[in-house]
């Protein structure tokens, strides 16, 4: 079984995948925009260029995304993409960079419970909780 996010997004899904794949040093791809896919008909003109399927692959883990296309966009609530790792110094550098033009929840700093840590949701809406763990399974 895998477990996969699968973010919403108000019509800059491309950007936004764009952003991840250069934040975390991956690659982003648009599978499909509506324009390309068989029910490009059922769209209006401006929705053509809209994604209607992309991910960023960040090593053995993805993030799936789309622009909404089926009604009014909802920002995202009531959780965190958790990202680990090793590196106090790399963990602060994404999260700076996530944070830039967002909201910091939480700075990133020392907590009792791991050398660094931080909240924030990105200019995009997702919210994000960056984390530095010691054990060999963080990224």
């Amino acid at each position: 079984m895998t477990f996969t996010p699968y973010l919403s997004f108000d019509g800059n899904c491309a950007e936004a995948l764009e952003f991840y794949a250069e934040v975390f040093g991956a690659e982003a791809s648009i599978v499909q925009t509506v324009g390309q896919s068989p029910m490009a008909a059922q769209f209006t003109e401006e929705q053509q260029g809209m994604v209607m399927h992309g991910q960023v692959q960040l090593g053995t883990r993805t993030i799936m995304a789309s622009d909404s296309l089926m009604g009014a966009y909802v920002q995202p609530a009531g959780f965190h993409i958790q990202m680990s790792y090793a590196d106090p110094e790399k963990a602060k550098r994404v999260f700076d960079r996530l944070a830039k033009h967002g909201e910091i929840r939480m700075p990133f700093e020392a907590t009792f419970f791991s050398a660094g840590f931080g909240m924030c949701t990105d200019r995009y809406g997702t919210p994000w909780m960056i984390v530095c763990e010691d054990d060999a399974t963080a990224h």
